[in-house]
Order: C-alpha cells, then sequence, then structure tokens
C-alpha cells in the first residue's frame, strides 16, 4: 500500500510532523478556550468545595469514597498504556508502536497529573497535605503508610517521576529537530529545551542507552503502580473489595482502558494533522489486537470475581455480587460488561478493526465502561456492607460532577496545547522504523 510508513523518506516525515506546528487556526484557539472554560467550571466546584465543606459532594456514611476516587483510579489507569506502548513494546522492539509512542507518553504525563489532583480533592482540606509528607513538623506526626492515601502518594510520584524522564528523554533529538528549523523567539525557546543536543555520535551512544534505562525501569512500573492503587481495597475487609486478583485485575483493566483512550486521541490527531501516511490504518488496527486481548483478560477477571463469591458460600460476599447484578447500581454494571467486554469483541472482525468509525466508537464505549467499573467496585461495594441497617446509597451531587467535567478538560486541554506545540510524532523513531525497513513493503 502507498499509505505505509516504509514508502516515507526521512524528509517527509520531518515535513508532516513540523506542518502542524505552524500557527494555529481560530477553530483551534476556540477548542481551546472551551476547554480552558470547563477547566474553570472544574476549578470553580473545587473552589465552592474547599470554602463550604465536603459535604457539599454525594459522599456520606457509609459511601465514604465517591467519584473522586473513582476517577483517580480511572485517571492512573489511562496513564498506563502510555508506558505500555512506549516502553514494554519498546523492548519488545515492536516497531508498530513508533508513530503513537509520543503521543501515547504524552498522554500517560498528563493522566497521572490529573489523577495526582484528585487525592487533594478527596482529601477535602488539601493544604494538610502537608502531613503526608516524610518530612518533620511542628506537631511532631509521621505519616501512617498503612494509609490508602499514603499508598496514593507513593503511586503517583513514581509514576510521574519516571515517566516524565522517559517522556522528555525520548524528545530530545526532535527538540533540536524543531531549533533547527526555527527562527526568533522559538529558536531561542527549543534550544533552552534541547539541552544542547548536537547529534554527536557520543550523544547518541548515551541517548540510547538513557532510553532503554527508562524502558526497563518502566516497564515494572506498569504492574507495581496499579498494583499498589488496587491494594487501597484489596487490603480493607470490606466484601467484594478483599480478594487477591485485585492487583491483576486492575493491571489489565488499566491497560484496556489506556489502549482505548489511545484510540480516541490518535485518530482525530490522525485526521487533523494528515497523518495517515505516518500513523496508518495498520497501527490503529494492531492497537485494537491489543484491546481484544486485554478485553478478554477484563472479562476472564469479572467471571472469577463471581465465581470465587459463589465458591466460599461466604453470604456476605454472595450478596455483594448479587447486589451488583440486581440492584440499585445494575445499570452500571451491566453497562460495564457491555461496553468492556462484548464491544471490543467486534474487532474480531477485519474491517472492523480496519474502520476508523468502528475504532472511534468501540473507544469511547470501551472509556464508558471502565469508568463504571471503577463506579461499581467502589460503590456496590461500601454501600451494602456487613450489617443491613447501616446500608445506604450513594449519588453524585453538581460539584462532583463539575470536577469530573473540569478534570476531563484539563486533560484534553494539556493534550491539544501539546500537540500544537510540540512534535505530536517522534520523528527520530519514524526514521529508525524506515533505516530498518529498508524502503520495502
Amino acid at each position: 500500500m502507498s499509505d505505509r510508513p516504509s514508502r516515507l523518506t526521512f524528509e517527509a516525515v520531518e515535513k508532516s510532523v513540523l506542518a502542524t506546528l505552524t500557527p494555529a487556526s481560530r477553530r483551534y484557539w476556540a477548542a481551546v478556550g472551551l476547554l480552558g472554560l470547563g477547566v474553570l467550571v472544574g476549578a470553580g466546584c473545587w473552589a465552592y468545595q474547599i470554602a463550604v465543606g465536603v459535604g457539599v459532594a454525594g459522599m456520606n456514611n457509609p459511601v465514604a469514597w465517591g467519584t473522586y476516587l473513582i476517577n483517580f483510579v480511572f485517571w492512573v489507569g489511562i496513564a498506563h498504556s502510555g508506558t505500555l506502548i512506549s516502553a514494554i513494546l519498546h523492548l519488545m522492539r515492536a516497531s508498530w508502536r513508533n508513530p503513537i509512542a509520543r503521543a501515547a507518553e504524552t498522554m500517560t504525563v498528563f493522566a497521572v497529573c490529573v489523577a495526582g489532583l484528585f487525592p487533594f480533592i478527596h482529601l477535602g482540606r488539601a493544604w494538610m497535605v502537608y502531613y503526608m509528607l516524610p518530612v518533620p513538623n511542628q506537631r511532631h506526626l509521621w505519616q501512617n503508610f498503612q494509609s490508602p492515601l499514603m499508598f496514593d502518594v507513593v503511586a503517583i510520584s513514581t509514576y510521574l517521576a519516571v515517566s516524565s524522564l522517559f517522556w522528555y528523554t525520548g524528545m530530545l533529538p526532535d527538540l533540536a529537530i524543531v531549533r533547527d528549523h526555527s527562527k526568533g523567539a522559538k529558536k531561542r525557546i527549543f534550544t533552552f529545551l534541547s539541552l544542547g543536543w548536537t547529534g554527536a555520535h557520543e550523544q547518541w551512544r548515551h541517548y540510547t542507552r538513557a532510553y532503554l534505562f527508562f524502558a526497563a525501569l518502566a516497564t515494572p512500573l506498569v504492574i507495581s503502580v496499579h498494583s499498589v492503587v488496587s491494594w487501597d481495597f484489596a487490603l480493607g475487609v470490606v466484601p467484594g473489595w478483599h480478594t487477591t486478583i485485585f492487583a491483576p485485575y486492575f493491571v489489565a483493566g488499566a491497560i484496556h482502558s489506556g489502549l482505548a483512550m489511545v484510540l480516541t486521541l490518535m485518530i482525530p490527531l490522525r485526521k487533523i494533522f494528515r497523518y495517515e501516511r505516518i500513523i496508518t490504518i495498520e497501527v490503529l488496527e494492531n492497537v485494537a489486537k491489543t484491546i481484544i486481548f486485554t478485553g478478554l483478560i477484563v472479562a476472564f477477571a469479572y467471571g472469577t470475581e463471581f465465581f470465587m463469591a459463589w465458591y466460599s458460600q461466604n453470604p456476605v460476599e454472595m450478596e455483594v455480587f448479587r447486589y451488583r447484578l440486581t440492584g440499585d447500581y445494575a445499570p452500571g454494571f451491566w453497562i460495564m460488561v457491555m461496553c468492556n467486554t462484548v464491544a471490543p469483541l467486534v474487532f474480531f472482525v477485519k474491517s472492523a478493526r480496519r474502520s476508523t468509525r468502528v475504532l472511534f466508537t468501540v473507544s469511547i464505549l470501551v472509556n464508558i465502561g471502565m469508568w463504571f467499573e471503577r463506579f461499581v467496585i467502589i460503590i456496590t461495594s461500601v454501600s451494602r456492607d456487613f450489617i443491613p441497617h447501616a446500608w445506604g446509597r450513594y449519588a453524585p451531587t453538581w460539584v462532583e460532577f463539575g470536577i469530573m467535567l473540569g478534570s476531563f478538560c484539563l486533560f484534553f486541554f494539556l493534550f491539544i496545547v501539546f500537540v500544537k506545540h510540540m512534535p505530536s510524532v517522534s520523528m527520530t523513531e519514524m526514521k529508525e522504523m524506515l533505516q530498518e525497513g529498508g524502503g520495502h513493503d
């Protein structure tokens, strides 16, 4: 096919990517303004909650964990696909990752930043986070490392540090290319960002070693970080949470949702920036195949949960899972099942995998399903605990919806600002891909 990457030249790759850095249109700034407005709505809702108190949220007794923790787990999950595509597939030398690696890494960093806000929001008095830092303070208080909140701080800070270094290291050669094609203030900015990159042999040797090191370091984080997040729940005695399957279950679900978000972002990016010759349909098809695999793992995890609840013959555990199927939140459960396990099965059909409309639709459905998965896990378990007279229902308030809207707007705001002002495709890795292909199909 004429649109395959092996038909491209080094010059064509540079020209295609640099063309995206031209001055933006009015439509672009309108989109930025609209997303910025959404961010302000979320910030306003958070400010209102700080001023009035966390009671304006729908969280109550016994449902003390609501959409703030749901969104935290959701955004950490979204972040994992960047590490999967960039690190694990880099170690496996899977060349189809190269066209989408940069955007996936960017998505990782921004998703982790958004996720990191929710422990602050859930804390209520955000300024009290000072007491969670491992430093001496005037009250001689030290952190309780058995607290799930401390798990979140450790997981987010570690993952953000490593993924940011991995992301920025991979951009250095491309930043130098942009520097060499720029003038005036833009050239000075990219001269600073490129850290003196000249393309010397010694620099390339250190670069390849550093990139490989960060890839190897980031790979265990895919497993460890979301396993730590799953321990927020698994270490509790709450029925529906206290299970050993949560670590692999959360990791598979995180990669599943992250890959879906990759398609959600890549398909419009491919169309708007005319990246059809770089982000080919074969690349999107490989992402779809991976989604089939992760979707089947998630389906197996769902079935295992119900089987273990039945096998234990624990009446409390069995009641929690019966309640998920037929109780007050049953619609959320069935949305989760249909979107996460049934919808991806359409990718078994090759024509569906090669249709951008089908790919985009299924990616949206999977993202919706993964959000409801976190809702079902958190809400159904704590709303019906051990003692019936302590049962209660939960419904998000307008404050929580506003903050959730702000988080999504912040993520997309950061992403579209990045792709318009920085190289959204790794020119270096695309050139390596062309060189290895030798220009033949």
